[in-house]
């Protein structure tokens, strides 16, 4: 089992969190970030995938008691507190309905919520925003990453996101590193593929 130190410099979930934004990874890397270490042989990535799998995702880690999260190896009782004690910060984040759980009703509002994160990255990122009935932000979504001038995502992979979340909308996005905002051939051919 490989280490996160032994991944390209570019590929470390802090260094990718410091570079693109933290909207940019996924839960998986979020949570090695605060789980900060694995075991003998399962680096803090694998960890977190242990846990989030064994939990059914975001919301099982989210209704995991202490003794519940404690129950994967490598959860010790440091990092089964470290969780439950960001999951309380979120819930109560959560409650102060910021900004951007404001409803989300215009392309504007979009790139003001998304161009700053997105304006410097060299590769193609295609983004779900994952929305509730009132067009607000349930969670930003990082489907695919492609390459400096193509995105790859399969319907399986931005659907199952919706589903997971029982999100009533979604708004797709993507960048274009070259800084030509026109869509290419292949962008029209995967909007015609997902609609």
């Amino acid at each position: 089992m490989w280490r996160i130190k032994e991944l390209p410099q570019n590929e470390r979930p802090r260094e990718k969190l410091a570079r693109w934004g933290a909207q940019t990874l996924s839960n998986q890397e979020l949570l090695a970030i605060l789980l900060s270490s694995g075991y003998e042989g399962v680096s803090a990535i694998s960890l977190a995938d242990k846990l989030l799998c064994r939990l059914g995702g975001l919301k099982g880690l989210k209704e995991a008691s202490l003794s519940e999260l404690q129950e994967t190896r490598g959860i010790g009782e440091a990092k089964a507190v470290m969780i439950l004690a960001v999951i309380e910060l979120a819930k109560r984040l959560h409650t102060l309905e910021p900004e951007y759980l404001a409803s989300l009703q215009t392309p504007q509002q979009v790139f003001d919520l998304l161009a700053p994160s997105l304006k410097d990255l060299d590769r193609e990122y295609f983004i779900a925003l994952l929305l509730d009935n009132r067009h607000r932000l349930l969670e930003v979504e990082t489907v695919s990453i492609g390459s400096l001038d193509a995105s790859i995502v399969h319907p399986r992979e931005l659907f199952k996101s919706c589903v997971k979340r029982s999100a009533a909308g979604i708004i797709m996005v993507h960048n274009h590193p070259s800084g030509d905002p026109r869509p290419s051939m292949e962008d029209k051919l995967v909007t015609e593929r997902l609609i």
